[in-house]
């Protein structure tokens, strides 16, 4: 199988500013709640190399993603290109010394991962920065081309997202693990949304999940709840039969086709809302087409990241971007 480029440019546009800030944000907690246990979090060598299951997908790569960019290696051991790719991406983990980490992941075994990464063949390689999700490269890559394109993720998830990569002790302890950095007692405030939801005090759960994500930015449920409360406010005062009237007369104006993309989705219809949108971003330009392009990522936080119809819409909105 020949290796298929994945060019790095369009890092920025697809993870938003709102996620380089929170990733910046949390970085910045990580570092702090270090220093105040006394401790530099110093890893092993041996910890920068992971084998990673879909019960551990949560907390060993979206969560780590806020700290450290992660690289996944998606294999099988019958797949002879695998063995070649493999113990290359180990070598040049070890190399980097921390600005990465390596996630492994055996296609057999975890067959919804592979899924929902879009996974044509193996190898695969992806990277998730920041929660986000990249394609890099595809094949059994040369190791020239595989540095380049290494060497640009580490500068974008510094760059744009704060992650400058982890603290490597070669002589620690090889059963020495990072302390653990608390998410922090939220349950109550995340209750509180909850209620106000069941309420329908859609500002009140607006303000609740606003407050939690103000001390703790990369909480997913957080997230999730206000992107949610957030639609079913834009909602709320809609007359969905003149929406859907102006934007089919309308297919053009970013406007009417958010509105109604809006509807698509508190429906039900995740594929549809996706689909108008990145039509939407196609026909349009300038401001019509930046509004078109966020909202479509703010409906991504909606449905979840892990989601397979977000991640063939987001292969759908690089095509029209790129």
């Amino acid at each position: 199988m020949q290796p298929r480029n994945m060019s790095m440019s369009g890092v920025v546009d697809l993870a938003a500013v709102k996620a380089a800030q929170e990733a910046k944000a949390k970085a910045e907690q990580a570092r702090a709640e270090a220093a105040r246990q006394g401790g530099g979090g110093a890893v092993t060598p041996a910890s920068l190399v992971i084998d990673v299951d879909e019960a551990g997908f949560e907390r060993e790569v979206l969560q780590r993603s806020t700290e450290v960019p992660v690289v996944i290696d998606f294999w099988a051991e019958w797949c002879e290109p695998c063995k070649q790719l493999s113990p290359l991406l180990e070598r040049l983990t070890q190399e980097y010394n921390g600005r990465f980490l390596l996630a492994k992941i055996d296609v057999d075994a975890n067959q919804m991962l592979m899924q929902q990464f879009g996974v044509q063949g193996i190898p695969a390689v992806f990277a998730v920065v920041a929660g986000q999700a990249l394609p890099l490269f595809q094949g059994a890559a040369p190791e020239a081309q595989i540095r380049q394109t290494l060497d640009q993720l580490v500068q974008v998830a510094e760059e744009r997202f704060g992650l400058t990569g982890l603290t490597v002790d070669a002589d620690a302890s090889e059963d020495a693990r990072p302390a653990p950095v608390p998410a922090g007692p939220h349950d109550a405030a995340l209750a509180a949304a909850v209620q106000a939801l069941d309420a329908g005090d859609l500002g009140g759960a607006v303000r609740a999940y606003e407050n939690v994500l103000s001390d703790d930015p990369a909480n997913t449920e957080a997230k999730l709840g206000l992107a949610q409360a957030q639609l079913l406010l834009r909602v709320q005062d809609m007359d969905p039969a003149a929406v859907r009237k102006d934007a089919a007369e309308k297919p053009g104006d970013a406007r009417a086709q958010i509105a109604a993309a809006d509807l698509d989705l508190v429906g039900g219809h995740v594929e549809d809302a996706f689909g108008r949108l990145v039509e939407t971003v196609r026909r349009t330009a300038g401001e019509e087409r930046d509004a078109a392009r966020v909202r479509l990522l703010e409906l991504f936080e909606v449905v979840g990241a892990d989601d397979p119809r977000v991640t063939a819409a987001r292969t759908a909105l690089a095509r029209v971007l790129f």
